[in-house]
């Protein structure tokens, strides 16, 4: 039996260990994940999301407090049409995390960022657009668009001089989206490097609807390598969401994937940025505590673990130091929502049952998000005298799945 191993991933001019981490938000997978991972020889993601926010927190900038200061008139109504980012700010931190990423990086695997649609900030063209262009001038080897069928995306980089140096992904989880994203690409002679192909089982925001049980990763992924080959499209498929195993990703790989993106195994290693609090919830989760929400005001399901803080809270919505998800007329569906919501005999505000703050509870780590299979985390480590689960190295998930046969999964060892 073969191993992931023996499988490479050509890409531009990387060859490839073909193992991905995904980029979990917000800023879960980390620099120093994406680090582990291109040293090891495969691919690793940053993600995009409320970048502003964590260039603050890593980067001493002051971008949400200057945002905060620009439209503190708007507090406590419902219209935010005048609240916007500063997009010169929205570029610099995109090119703060960039840049500093790449310029530590070694090893000979490549670091990817994910940059989402769905974080329409105020301004979906314009943030969009600067978040796009600071990741080339940032020197970063991909880009993978996610979380939506980026239409205007190529568009947006198309002038820039690394616009067919730098390679180019996009997640679908059907033919019928990958088609729509392909018309554009073929009207600007760019074609994506790659296609990650993300199925129903995976964390965070999907795309599916409410029958989501009804699909299959490995239908969906056959389906696009026909529907490429039919179409004389050589480009590489990478399915993500919920393979678990290296003989999981060895499967796929077997059936004519060029790698595999997995990322839940990864929010249990040290250089994952949750804390260590955190990850013991997820080791400590079961199977009928992971819930599909449809409370993100994105409109997209969302996966998560029962518990998280973010559900039926109520906070007050804080768009005017964050918004990272008003739409061009300054509107949120939790905005309206919590508008909506009565108060209880105490005067206090009872809580919002069918949307969450998500930029608050994101910047709070209060939204567990996860994949199915989180609740398998605890059978691939072992328990401290405490009681508590041990926490992995990234190397060790990454050889795990390079290397392991027959599903099975290594534990660490030694103390």
């Amino acid at each position: 039996m073969q191993v992931v191993d023996d499988y490479r991933l050509n890409l531009g001019d990387f060859e490839l260990v073909p193992i991905v981490i995904g980029g979990m938000g917000v800023d879960i997978s980390t620099d120093r994940l994406a680090w582990e991972a291109s040293r090891l020889g495969g691919v690793g993601h940053i993600s995009d999301a409320m970048l502003t926010f964590v260039s603050d927190k890593k980067y001493k900038t002051h971008f949400t407090q200057n945002k905060f200061a620009a439209h503190r008139e708007w507090q406590g109504r419902s219209d935010k049409a005048g609240v916007r980012f500063d997009l010169e700010e929205v570029h610099q931190a995109q090119l703060n995390h960039v840049r500093n990423t790449m310029e530590n990086k070694s090893g000979p695997g490549a670091i990817f960022i994910n940059i989402m649609e769905k974080l329409s900030m105020g301004d979906p063209a314009g943030t969009l657009r600067a978040r796009l262009r600071a990741a080339l001038d940032g020197g970063i080897d991909g880009i993978t668009l996610s979380a939506g069928l980026h239409t205007s995306s190529l568009q947006h980089m198309a002038d820039h001089p690394r616009f067919r140096q730098a390679l180019i992904g996009i997640i679908v989880s059907s033919t019928r989206a990958l088609k729509i994203f392909l018309r554009r690409a073929k009207q600007l002679s760019r074609m994506p490097d790659y296609i990650v192909v993300e199925g129903p089982l995976a964390g965070g925001h999907l795309g599916f609807g409410q029958d989501w049980k009804k699909y299959r990763l490995k239908s969906i992924t056959a389906d696009v390598i026909k529907f490429l080959k039919d179409e004389g499209l050589s480009i590489p498929v990478i399915p993500a969401g919920g393979i678990f195993t290296g003989s999981d990703a060895e499967e796929y790989l077997r059936g004519g994937a060029a790698a595999v993106q997995v990322a839940t195994r990864f929010t249990v290693a040290e250089e994952c940025g949750l804390d260590a609090a955190e990850q013991q919830h997820y080791f400590a989760a079961t199977e009928e505590d992971v819930v599909v929400s449809t409370t993100s005001p994105t409109g997209y399901l969302i996966r998560m673990v029962a518990s998280s803080p973010c559900l039926d809270s109520n906070v007050k919505p804080m768009c005017e130091s964050f918004g990272y998800l008003l739409d061009s007329d300054g509107k949120c569906p939790y905005i309206e929502e919590f508008d909506a919501t009565p108060l209880d005999d105490a005067g206090r505000k009872q809580p919002v049952r069918e949307n969450m703050c998500l930029c608050y509870h994101f910047s709070k780590n209060n939204c567990f998000t996860c994949g199915h299979y989180v609740y398998r985390l605890k059978d691939t480590t072992t328990r401290n005298s405490d009681g508590s689960y041990r926490i992995l190295s990234a190397e060790h998930v990454f050889r795990d799945y390079q290397f392991s046969r027959d599903h099975q999964i290594a534990l660490p060892v030694g103390t």
